[in-house]
């Protein structure tokens, strides 16, 4: 697998991380600083790179089943927990439902349109 396709599909899971936390805080009026998205998204990136780790995703970083499901589940499982236990945040059942669907939709969606775009990638 070429490095490009791995740093690229790395990137991509980072800034729908980092975009589905900015969506939040500004639905929220929480406002947009930079620190408390990041501090916020910590839980999910350590989740998700726990994902990537687990699957070894660096072997087919765009496959929508093998690599993109597995990702998502650890990032929101892992997440929560981490969230919960580590980072003394709220994990209420209605973000856990949006959490769990945006970033499903983000995570899955990229590498659905990847792999429609270009077959050759997955």
């Amino acid at each position: 697998m070429p490095t490009r396709r791995v740093q690229t599909a790395a990137l991509l899971d980072l800034v729908c991380i980092v975009a589905f936390v900015a969506l939040g805080r500004g639905a929220h009026d929480e406002g947009s600083a930079l620190a408390g998205t990041l501090r916020i998204a910590a839980p999910f990136v350590i989740a998700a790179a726990a994902g990537w780790a687990g699957v070894r995703a660096w072997r087919r970083p765009m496959a929508l089943w093998e690599t993109g499901v597995p990702i998502w589940i650890v990032t929101v499982a892992v997440g929560m927990v981490l969230r919960h236990f580590v980072f003394d945040r709220g994990t209420a059942l209605p973000f856990i439902i949006v959490a769990t669907s945006m970033l499903g939709l983000l995570l899955l969606g990229w590498r659905a349109i990847a792999q429609w775009r270009w077959p050759d990638t997955a």
